[in-house]
């Protein structure tokens, strides 16, 4: 993203500099998270940049009041203040999100002859994408190699495959009956020509990484799109972007703990940015929101704080915690999709995610504790409900929020494209959830 304007000249309403400067960091930010590795480590180094403390879970911890603190586990982080007059029973105000996308994994021996002299790549799956959005661009592999002696290696390799779509020729009656893809047969990206005896994915990947290839034990890689973020359109006020499921959310929490650490605001809860791994795929994993990552941390600093587990038990009891995944916009073209009645615009601010049967954990404290955070920070807000006659998603909130008892709301932007390879949203609805998110922070 490029664009510095914040008046345009088509009649359409001006643009806060503000909210361009707040989004074309988040393009930054996504493009240093092509993974939900890069994405943690991105975080915490703009933490530690930021005079937060680097906790190692291995170590203990020397948590102190007035103190901040950053600690990644695989792909999921968790930053967090602590007052200075912090006790036993100081509760926690939580931002959460996740840092993965659906999208597809490279599988073991993942280097393959196909017809025709293609070098092809074997990949699995991930999550839910929305396939057809993942042909014909350019990608990258993206993730970690953890070598034999147990180090772990960060690694992207530019641009290098590509999944081609079959040619209109070749496919007369695609435009009328459709396009069905079978997720083994047409999903495997092509990466090179001739003779694949020679050809090693892993190689590659680990030439990116700088080290021996066959030093590397294990990997955990993805496809990502190389498109860089774009604002674009009428006042350049739209905004595409891949992964903004759901590193909007990521960027806008810890864009918000950080504001308010950099301010010096002293409020009197501890105040933590918690986003998570695994959740496309349902988040059971040690790094996702139904792991234990996140009730841990909390423990070690109740603990630290001398809470005994009554005062445990008060501070979660009066604890908030703001769970933020991207939400769908009404889209013009199906408009009969959504509600009738609560129909989230582009624009118009972040959304209070609702469903009768719990698939959001907003209730209606978490509902009053989210307007009065929109009010202080002076944000619009609107309202995002199903359509009775389609499933409604979940995300991270009603499972934290079953797993630890902490009265929780989600949140969110509304976006097009949601599960597509390359998202949509407006320019200032990233900055208005930032906004909010301080404000909740503030208590």
């Amino acid at each position: 993203m490029t664009d510095q304007t914040s008046t345009p000249t088509d009649g359409t309403a001006e643009i806060p500099a503000a909210a361009r400067a707040h989004t074309e960091d988040l393009g930054a930010f996504v493009a240093a998270s092509p993974s939900s590795y890069h994405a943690a480590a991105e975080a915490a180094r703009r933490a530690q940049e930021a005079g937060f403390t680097r906790l190692a879970e291995d170590a203990a911890w020397e948590i102190t009041a007035g103190g901040r603190y950053v600690v990644v586990r695989d792909g999921s982080v968790i930053a967090f203040t602590v007052p200075a007059g912090a006790g036993p029973t100081t509760p926690y105000v939580i931002v959460g999100a996740h840092t993965d996308s659906p999208g597809f994994k490279l599988k073991p021996r993942s280097t393959s002859q196909g017809p025709g002299g293609w070098w092809q790549a074997g990949v699995e799956v991930y999550g839910g994408p929305l396939l057809s959005s993942w042909l014909d661009r350019e990608l990258e592999l993206a993730g970690r190699l953890v070598t034999l002696d147990g180090t772990e290696h960060l690694v992207r390799t530019g641009p290098l495959l590509r999944i081609p779509q079959l040619a209109i020729h070749l496919d007369r009656g695609v435009n009328d009956n459709g396009l069905t893809l079978d997720k083994q047969r047409h999903t495997q990206p092509v990466w090179g020509l001739g003779d694949a005896r020679g050809a090693d994915l892993l190689a590659e990947l680990a030439a990116d990484a700088g080290v021996d290839p066959a030093t590397v034990g294990g990997y955990d890689a993805v496809l990502v799109d190389t498109q860089p973020a774009r604002a674009f359109g009428a006042g350049r006020a739209l905004f595409a972007c891949p992964r903004l499921d759901n590193l909007l959310s990521t960027h806008a929490g810890l864009t918000a703990l950080l504001r308010r650490a950099s301010g010096g605001a002293a409020g009197t809860s501890v105040e933590m940015f918690a986003a998570f791994d695994h959740e496309e795929i349902g988040s059971a994993s040690r790094s996702g929101a139904a792991g234990p990552f996140l009730e841990e941390v909390l423990r070690r600093v109740s603990a630290a704080l001398g809470a005994q587990e009554e005062d445990r038990a008060r501070a979660f009891a009066a604890s908030l915690h703001v769970s933020s995944d991207v939400g769908h916009a009404v889209h013009p073209n199906y408009a009969e999709r959504h509600d009738p009645a609560n129909r989230p615009v582009a624009g118009g601010g972040p959304i209070l995610k609702i469903n009768a049967n719990q698939r959001y954990a907003t209730d209606a404290h978490g509902a009053a504790a989210w307007a009065a955070a929109c009010a202080a920070a002076g944000v619009p807000t609107q309202e995002f409900v199903s359509n009775n006659a389609l499933p409604c998603g979940s995300t991270i909130g009603p499972i934290s929020a079953t797993r630890l008892g902490i009265r929780t709301v989600d949140v969110g932007v509304p976006i097009l494209s949601m599960h597509s390879a390359r998202e949509l949203t407006a320019v200032v609805d990233p900055w208005y959830l930032a906004r909010a998110m301080e404000a909740v922070l503030a208590g």
